[in-house]
């Protein structure tokens, strides 16, 4: 991992979510970029700013201000600040894709998670956009970021083990354990014989690198899936989530289950852009 990328808005989410990439930064020697993103739609308020300068001057202002936060508490990370303009999650997808080995960090704001607010809205079509893993939490999130347990739910398709490259690297960075949780869902013979040989390979994948880890599977019926997942990731103290953004409506993740997760989690959720949609062969 080479560059971080935070989306700034200034609020109490972004600010959580900034103190998180600081702590990747910190393990990973990564490149820190806070973006924010002027959009058509922005306003000044006079009684807010000093009329002498701009709106874009006074953001720049609170820019160097978090900037600063970042340097205190990592000062050798290489830490800069982009202001771009247009729609967020275009402008910051496309400024994440043309850095290499890169990660976006966003918060999102109000109880659903994300439902409400600026970056709320957004987060959704960020992550259905992104080229990049997507690190993304709630702003009420209350958890260690220095890394000990991530939790990788593994399902039927074969892209579930792209996770897999992004688990491996951060528990390396954290010296953190990974926990591989075999999803039985559908819980049928050919599902149940399919999760062993996708648990053996994120297995094997572990070995290689010489990561802690620990496996087992788990039934699992479809009104279940994204409770189970929770859950279990709350009794095993995890503080960090990654899954796949599934494509297609055949496994765990998909559309409506990745969105419930997305809106319920009370860790950050550490999302793979999916670039193979074939299943696993039996």
């Amino acid at each position: 991992m080479k560059n971080i990328i935070v989306g700034i808005d200034f609020s109490n989410s972004a600010m959580v979510a900034m103190r998180h990439a600081v702590a990747i930064c910190l393990k990973t020697n990564a490149n820190l970029h806070l973006v924010w993103v002027k959009t058509p739609s922005v306003a000044s308020s006079a009684s807010e700013f000093d009329e002498s300068k701009t709106y874009v001057q006074h953001i720049q202002d609170k820019m160097n201000d978090w900037v600063n936060l970042c340097r205190q508490e990592s000062p050798e990370t290489n830490v800069n600040s982009v202001i771009l303009e247009g729609k967020p999650h275009v402008e910051i997808n496309t400024y994440a894709s043309n850095l290499p080995e890169s990660m976006i960090v966003m918060g999102a704001h109000g109880a659903s998670g994300f439902e409400e607010g600026y970056i709320g809205n957004n987060a959704y079509r960020m992550i259905n956009n992104s080229e990049v893993p997507v690190l993304i939490m709630r702003e009420n999130i209350q958890i260690n970021r220095d890394l000990h347990k991530i939790f990788v739910p593994i399902d039927i398709s074969f892209e579930t083990l792209q996770k897999m490259r992004h688990a491996i690297y951060l528990a390396k960075s954290f010296a953190a354990q990974i926990y591989l949780f075999g999803v039985n869902y559908p819980n049928t013979a050919e599902a149940r014989h399919i999760i062993n040989v996708q648990l053996r390979n994120a297995m094997e994948m572990c070995d290689e690198a010489n990561v802690r880890y620990t496996a087992e599977a788990h039934n699992v019926t479809n009104n279940d899936v994204c409770k189970t997942i929770l859950e279990s990731a709350k009794e095993l103290d995890a503080n960090l989530i990654t899954i796949m953004r599934e494509e297609a409506e055949t496994d765990f993740t998909a559309s409506r289950n990745m969105r419930q997760i997305l809106s319920t989690s009370p860790m950050p959720l550490l999302i793979i852009p999916n670039k193979n949609a074939f299943s696993v062969g039996r």
